[in-house]
């Protein structure tokens, strides 16, 4: 017996750079120490007056079905925080609460391709992009950002991409892989070919909190764009609560409400007491969330300022997120090469470039989840490895 097509093609085919992480797990299970600087995973875990008001919520019976599309008050705050956020008119009727961002990726491809569809996104990318694209029975199209124009996508090639028929497109500001803000030129081309070719915009804004320069810009907030605009949050990366898998879509009224009707036959809602501490998490304020960013504000500057010492590694502009994307094609190596050799030579596991597509290839991210210490020593070994491959 096999599995469906759909199941067996959801991965592509060829190596997807993700062998080093997987050997950096193993050499800790053989007992080798190493600095892993792989995944976006704090260091630091939940706080624990979120655990207080999830276990009190659990205690006080939220233990039972909840609604299948989020529970009002949940969504009442949600709604709340995105119009204050952003400016634009938001409701509990345009928020649908997930189980996590990646649910939302599923939930807004789901929604907004019919099999076949091609479904463009912003090459380097998440990990899971192409395959969410796949499961849902679409065809992924990747649209390379030029590491020379610092991933800044072009909006002039997604409208080429465009042409030939797309359904959605799925874009990553605050970045991940690569830690680029998208800039307001960015995302107003951006929309305009959304408006242009009549096709969904997919806003993947889960490092919103994690703004080191510039201004986050919402395209659901540019005109035009709020009837064709899918966000998708989480409290993943804003809260450190990576495990509880909470998070939310806010969109057009119709569209939410036809992917509640998803919701209902697929995930069946989120657990309440995980809804009821979302609220407590919510309610604490900018201060409490600046908390949590700060770690890795302060990591991405001391990094920084140790690629700036030498002339062999270059930094692309980390504006956001947890990550820095170091260009390492000075040393002649790939990423997946020179990853390979810092974690056989110091230990040291970074993600290869080549793990988010093919623009990202002859680069690393490095993610900054580790004490200050640790990953400034770590990053010196990988910088020393750079000079002497170099040479």
């Amino acid at each position: 017996m096999q599995v469906s097509n759909r199941v067996r093609g959801i991965i592509g085919d060829g190596s997807d750079g993700w062998d080093v992480y997987y050997r950096a797990r193993q050499m800790d299970a053989d007992g080798i120490n190493v600095t892993h600087l792989t995944i976006g995973e704090h260091d630091i875990r939940t706080d624990p007056t979120i655990l207080d008001a999830m276990h009190a919520a659990a205690l006080a019976g939220h233990t039972g079905y909840s609604m299948f599309n989020g529970n009002l008050n949940l969504r009442e705050i949600i709604a709340s925080r995105v119009a204050e956020r952003t400016g634009v008119a938001t409701t509990p009727d345009n928020v649908l609460v997930v189980p996590g961002g990646q649910a939302g990726l599923f939930a807004t491809h789901m929604a907004t391709c019919d099999p076949g569809d091609h479904a463009l996104f912003i090459d380097p990318y998440y990990a899971t992009y192409p395959g969410t694209i796949r499961s849902v029975g679409a065809i992924p199209v990747p649209i390379r950002a030029s590491a020379d124009h610092m991933f800044q996508p072009d909006p002039s090639d997604i409208a080429k991409a465009a042409k030939d028929g797309a359904a959605s497109l799925l874009i990553n500001s605050p970045n991940n892989p690569t830690g680029v803000v998208y800039s307001q030129g960015t995302m107003q081309g951006i929309a305009q070919t959304c408006r242009d070719h009549d096709i969904w915009l997919i806003s993947d804004e889960v490092y919103d909190t994690q703004l080191w320069e510039g201004t986050h810009i919402t395209p659901r907030a540019l005109p035009g764009m709020d009837e064709r605009t899918l966000v998708i949050g989480s409290l993943s990366k804003s809260h450190a609560m990576t495990g509880s898998r909470i998070g939310w879509i806010v969109g057009p009224e119709d569209a939410i409400q036809r992917m509640g009707d998803l919701l209902t036959n697929t995930t069946y809602g989120v657990a309440g007491f995980v809804q009821e501490a979302a609220c407590f998490a919510l309610t604490q304020g900018a201060a409490f969330e600046a908390r949590i960013a700060e770690p890795f504000r302060r990591r991405r500057d001391l990094v920084l300022a140790q690629v700036a010492r030498q002339n062999v590694v270059r930094a692309i502009p980390a504006d956001g997120a947890m990550y820095i994307m170091l260009d390492i094609r000075a040393t002649g190596l790939s990423g997946e090469s020179f990853a390979t050799k810092l974690l056989d030579t110091h230990h040291v596991a970074v993600m290869p470039g080549e793990s988010f597509g093919e623009a990202a290839a002859g680069h690393l991210r490095v993610a900054l989840t580790v004490a200050d210490d640790r990953l400034v020593a770590a990053v010196a070994q990988l910088l020393d490895l750079a000079r002497t491959c170099a040479l």
